[in-house]
Parts: structure tokens; C-alpha cells; sequence
């Protein structure tokens, strides 16, 4: 016998489903649906999270549950995105030095110097995907995305997890909605790291991504 909330879900898909519930449009209230269910704010919620999790609503801190737009498919494909993709990336370059988990990612001594690429890609005016692309500053381009002649290998690693709290406020995504983990790290044909990147990007959206062109550009440095 299906549990509370899977009804509660079921029922709210299938007005979804069939446009009784449109793309845009507002739920009622998470108290207003809790009484015409009959059930309690707890139980409505976790019916809510299952529509979250499959993509058919999003819930907007201040302002409610929505039902969303049907998303485009999106393909990453050998670290670049197809043409057609209606996608813009802000991108933020700063110079670091190696330290922490950079050090065996790209097998540099501490404190190389290393340019920094953080790249928060939107669909609209809303966040898709954030990545964090770590370069050798004497390889590093005027900007991105770059392909540098003699990779010889490129190898990545993909995990699931739940967000960082930066993870969670920079892509406006509940702290409960588990995220793709993407490593990418490319060497030359001498074996020598020539770039590492790690894209984050939520579960309930398109598949997987990484760089498309770049609207703005900001500079900075930390030591």
C-alpha cells in the first residue's frame, strides 16, 4: 500500500502531468496543501521533496514551491557542451598557491603559484552548474575555454554527495539535494598535470556539463 506522501506525490504529478498545474505556476501553500491532503506539514513536505528530486518542482526560499519548466538536455561530452545549449558563464580568475588536495591533484609542490577559474554557469537567470578549473600559471590562457596542444590523456572521476554549504547558496539548491562531483584532470604527453577542474552540479538537472562561453570577467589575486 503506497505510503502518504507517495500518494500525495503521485496526485501532484499527475495535475503536473496533465497541465492542471503549469509550467511557472505556484503551489499552494505548504499549511493550504497539508489541509486539503489532510496530512501533516512534515508528511506534505516529504511529499514535496519527492517532486524535487525528480526535477517537476523547485522550492524558492521566501516564496514557495513552483512548478518548473521542462529542462533542456544538456550533454558534456569530452569536457565541452553542445552548440545549441542556451547557457551563459560568468567567470572569476584568480591567482592562488597549491596547497591542501590541490598539491597530488595536480602534483605540484606547496605553494605553486596556480591560476584559479571559477566559472558559475546560468540557464536563464538561474545557476546550472558551478566548476573550479585549477591551471599552472605558466600554462594558464587569457581565458576560457581552452584546449592546449599535446594533452595526451584526460581522466575523471565522478561522485555523489550532498552540497557544501557554498555549494547550496551559490546554486540556490536545498542542502538535501545530492550533487554530481565531476574531476577532470588533463596531462600532456610528457605526463605533466596540465589542468584540473571540478564541476559541481545538482542532481535533478541535465546531464552533466562544463564550460560554454564567458559574458563577464572578474580578477583577483590571494596569496
Amino acid at each position: 500500500m503506497p505510503s502518504l506522501r507517495h500518494t500525495i506525490a503521485d496526485d501532484l504529478r499527475g495535475q503536473i502531468i496533465t497541465g492542471s498545474l503549469k509550467a511557472g505556476e505556484r503551489l499552494p501553500s505548504e499549511p493550504r496543501l497539508a489541509a486539503d491532503y489532510k496530512v501533516s506539514t512534515p508528511t506534505l513536505r516529504n511529499a514535496l521533496a519527492l517532486l524535487q528530486a525528480e526535477g517537476l518542482i523547485e522550492k524558492i526560499h521566501g516564496k514557495g514551491n513552483f512548478v518548473r519548466h521542462p529542462l533542456r538536455r544538456l550533454t558534456y561530452t569530452g569536457g565541452r557542451l553542445t552548440p545549441d545549449a542556451d547557457l551563459h558563464v560568468t567567470i572569476r580568475t584568480t591567482n592562488l598557491r597549491a596547497r591542501g588536495d590541490l598539491i597530488p591533484l595536480l602534483k605540484v609542490p606547496s605553494r605553486t603559484p596556480l591560476t584559479e577559474f571559477l566559472c558559475l554557469t546560468h540557464q536563464g537567470e538561474r545557476p546550472h552548474s558551478l566548476a573550479r578549473i585549477y591551471v599552472p600559471q605558466d600554462l594558464a590562457p587569457a581565458e576560457l575555454p581552452w584546449c592546449r596542444p599535446g594533452w595526451a590523456e584526460s581522466r575523471e572521476t565522478v561522485t555523489a554527495r550532498l552540497p557544501t554549504p557554498e555549494d547550496a547558496s551559490t546554486l540556490r539548491i536545498s542542502s538535501t539535494l545530492a550533487v554530481l562531483a565531476i574531476t577532470r584532470v588533463s596531462s600532456d604527453t610528457t605526463g605533466r598535470v596540465v589542468e584540473a577542474a571540478r564541476l559541481v552540479l545538482p542532481g535533478d538537472r541535465a546531464n552533466a556539463l562544463f564550460i560554454t562561453h564567458h559574458t563577464t570577467e572578474e580578477r583577483g589575486t590571494e596569496e
